[in-house]
């Protein structure tokens, strides 16, 4: 039985979130993912500046304000942000002050405790998600009142796990009894109804949201993507000192040298050099090979209904007319 409450699960046409992608997603990202029934979400320190951020935080909400007033529809889906709690986040308590300001339904963090954040979030009726890639990490933010866990597992774009979803899934149930968000290499309906099946609440998606009109990423991003396959990947922590999937034609791009990768220190802080060297040095799961061209936020979500819903049917065929001979 889903953990959602009611109210989330009332303004879904699809149990997904638009995963927050660092320097890709944006608020136009989010306000058609929200528009068309997903979860969107942002990161934080997409926004340079504070000041920016403010304008982003209004900007979302008023158009979702008119969308829900215009169109009379419950589907209008919650946005979100995502908060690194990690101490190299420079601007932590400015962004959390914004948080309190601008009450996001839906604050995800990362690298970190979340702790103090869920007592923030829940204080004016927000969910709190955390992501993590071990059954140490999940153990230890099971604790801290959170609403949710995002499994990151095998094959995620970024900053992915190692655990099989499987595997993953079924341990964390064993302790945890919140919603579980499964993520990892999840680009299309049928796989959203097979993690569904497998008892997670949401999937989250981001590679199959990068080659669309509304990203932030440039043409040339968007162009590998569609021309990329899972042997264009290459799991490193050359990048950013944690292990993450990224597009290697990019690497190569960049004149790094592939076969001599070393790992970096742990460094998640923000500055304007370092998104510059970013925009050059692409990430992607291991779903990538799905994304068959570019297109609008609203042209996916509708290919993936009808994928989930073609998912159902042959989900509920093989229950009512599946027969095992004795």
């Amino acid at each position: 039985m889903s953990k959602l409450p009611m109210k989330l699960s009332n303004q879904l046409t699809l149990p997904v979130i638009n995963a927050p992608m660092f320097l890709v997603s944006n608020p136009e990202m989010v306000i058609e993912s929200c528009k068309n029934g997903i979860v969107g979400t942002f990161p934080l320190l997409n926004a340079r500046t504070t000041e920016l951020l403010e304008n982003w935080m209004i900007h979302i909400k008023e158009d979702l304000k008119h969308a829900r007033t215009e169109n009379q529809s419950d589907k209008i889906a919650p946005w979100g942000v995502n908060l690194i709690v990690h101490r190299t986040n420079q601007r932590f308590e400015e962004d959390l002050e914004l948080i309190k300001k601008h009450e996001p339904p839906i604050v995800i963090t990362s690298l970190g405790n979340p702790t103090d954040v869920a007592k923030i979030v829940h204080a004016y009726g927000g969910l709190v998600f955390s992501d993590v890639i071990s059954l140490d990490h999940a153990r230890k933010a099971a604790k801290t009142g959170i609403d949710g866990l995002i499994l990151v597992c095998s094959g995620a774009g970024g900053h992915g796990g190692t655990l099989n979803p499987f595997a993953f899934l079924r341990a964390v149930k064993e302790f945890w009894d919140g919603m579980t968000i499964l993520a990892g290499s999840i680009s299309t309906g049928e796989e959203i109804m097979a993690a569904k099946i497998l008892g997670a609440d949401l999937v989250y998606m981001g590679t199959r949201f990068i080659a669309t009109e509304e990203s932030s990423a440039s043409e040339e991003y968007q162009q590998m993507l569609v021309d990329s396959t899972l042997e264009d990947l290459i799991y490193t922590d050359a990048i950013s000192g944690i292990n993450g999937n990224y597009l290697l034609p990019s690497l190569q791009k960049a004149g790094m040298d592939i076969e001599n990768l070393k790992k970096k220190e742990v460094d998640l802080s923000f500055s304007e050099s370092k998104a510059k060297a970013w925009k050059d040095i692409w990430s992607a799961g291991q779903g990538v090979g799905s994304i068959k061209k570019i297109s609008t936020i609203k042209e996916v979500i509708e290919e993936l209904k009808t994928e989930y819903k073609n998912a159902l049917k042959t989900n509920d065929t093989f229950s009512t007319s599946g027969t095992t001979n004795q």
